[in-house]
């Protein structure tokens, strides 16, 4: 009992878990081919930008389907959204794997997938507010994008040590069985909320979709987020896109460039359950977001220029923790700003700047790489300058309405 007004219930633990389970499958999905570029595009007789397209077609499908989806979250709610996404991941993660020798099917395979993404990652915020108290939801959705990132990791490190001791098809045949485990798991265990609301009587009330999504375009700080979102977000994508290819110039393997990808995203994996977690403790979110993304951009730097293993490493594992841990906070600040606007609107308005700046970065850097080496330290550049006007932006951002003013957390607290 949180108290006598509302009651949280511990099964939220078992929907969170289900939940997470999900979001894995997806992010080991759509990440597969980043670290085996070169072998992948040997195998099927194709160019490096071609495989990019298997990673970048999640991207490109997000531009299109993130507000329907956004809008079935809100208004039917998240299981029925997240089940029509885990059974497009299951299906479609199951063709890629069986059809895996033909380039062009793994690509309509990838794409079907890619449609499922958003009805999955866009109620990050939505489990968060249906399920949690206020002063565990920042917590809520820092394990929602620790999923995310253990996805990411999994398929960095697991999937050049797989191809290179079996074959492509062994791997995308495994990882299709592991996509049908998922949706199962997701449609046996979750619920679409608790007996009674996590939160006092009345403040579980949102704005429609559309009306919320006119709310949230009027407020400067939710537009300074999604500007960051943009860069922020789409410097992840483009660096983990291309992952092989930063490194291969300077000598490094495949099985390196996915170690030095996986531990970028474990940093995260860490990252997402510390900095949330203290955000929701000292009652901040601003601060946080500027720690993350200054401190992010040294790692950034690091992943540009390091020539020895251990440096690299070091500059990954540095960049992950701080990037990535961003998001979950960014996001559950971009809910409270954002209130009463539902929570699957402004989550996935957030995304939908990164899937656009994701597509246009990783064409960029692909375009701009140095034709006779393939350094891309060039484009790496450009994204640190990116980073630093990020980090200039931030520093407008005004604190959460929500949390301004409060001397300690305090169950009675209004809810997003």
């Amino acid at each position: 009992m949180e108290q006598e007004s509302f009651k949280v219930y511990s099964y939220r633990w078992v929907v969170l878990l289900a939940f997470m389970a999900v979001i894995v499958v997806n992010q080991l999905l759509w990440i597969t081919f980043a670290p085996i570029t070169s072998n992948a595009a040997s195998y099927y007789g194709v160019s490096d930008l071609s495989i990019g397209l298997l990673s970048m077609s999640f991207m490109i499908v997000y531009l299109f389907v993130s507000i329907p989806a956004s809008w079935l979250i809100d208004t039917y709610g998240f299981r029925l959204a997240v089940g029509v996404g885990a059974v497009l991941t299951g299906v479609f993660g199951l063709t890629r794997g069986l059809l895996a020798a033909n380039y062009n099917l793994v690509l309509a395979s990838q794409i079907g997938i890619a449609i499922g993404q958003p009805f999955i990652l866009n109620a990050i915020t939505r489990v968060a507010a249906r399920w949690f108290p206020i002063r565990e939801r920042a917590t809520a959705a820092g394990f929602g994008s620790l999923a995310m990132y253990l996805g990411i990791v999994l398929g960095l490190i697991l999937t050049p040590f797989v191809v290179l001791r079996s074959s492509i098809n062994t791997m995308l045949r495994a990882y299709g069985v592991v996509a049908v485990i998922g949706a199962v798991l997701f449609l046996a265990l979750s619920r679409e909320h608790p007996p009674t609301p996590a939160c006092p009587p009345g403040q579980e009330e949102r704005a429609l979709v559309f009306d919320g999504l006119k709310q949230i375009l009027r407020k400067k700080d939710f537009i300074l987020l999604m500007v960051i979102f943009f860069i922020g977000l789409g410097v992840f994508n483009s660096v983990t896109t291309w992952i092989e290819d930063i490194l291969r110039p300077r000598g490094f393997s495949i099985t390196q460039a996915g170690v030095t990808g996986g531990l970028m995203v474990i940093g995260g994996v860490v990252g997402a359950v510390i900095l949330p977690t203290l955000s929701d403790h000292f009652r901040r979110r601003v601060p946080f977001i500027l720690l993350t993304l200054a401190a992010s951009i040294l790692g950034l730097v690091g992943v540009t220029y390091a020539l020895g293993y251990p440096l690299l490493l070091a500059a990954a594992f540095t960049m992950g923790f701080f990037l990535l841990s961003a998001g979950p906070i960014g996001f559950q600040y971009g809910a409270e700003i954002a209130y009463p606007a539902p929570e699957g609107t402004s989550n996935g308005l957030l995304l939908l700047m990164g899937q656009i700046s994701g597509i246009l970065f990783i064409i960029g850097m692909d375009s701009f790489k140095n034709p006779a080496t393939g350094s891309m330290t060039v484009p790496l550049l450009v994204l640190i300058g990116l980073m630093l006007a990020g980090l200039l932006l931030a520093t407008q951002l005004k604190e959460s309405p929500l949390l301004v003013g409060k001397q300690a957390p305090s169950a009675g607290d209004p809810v997003v």
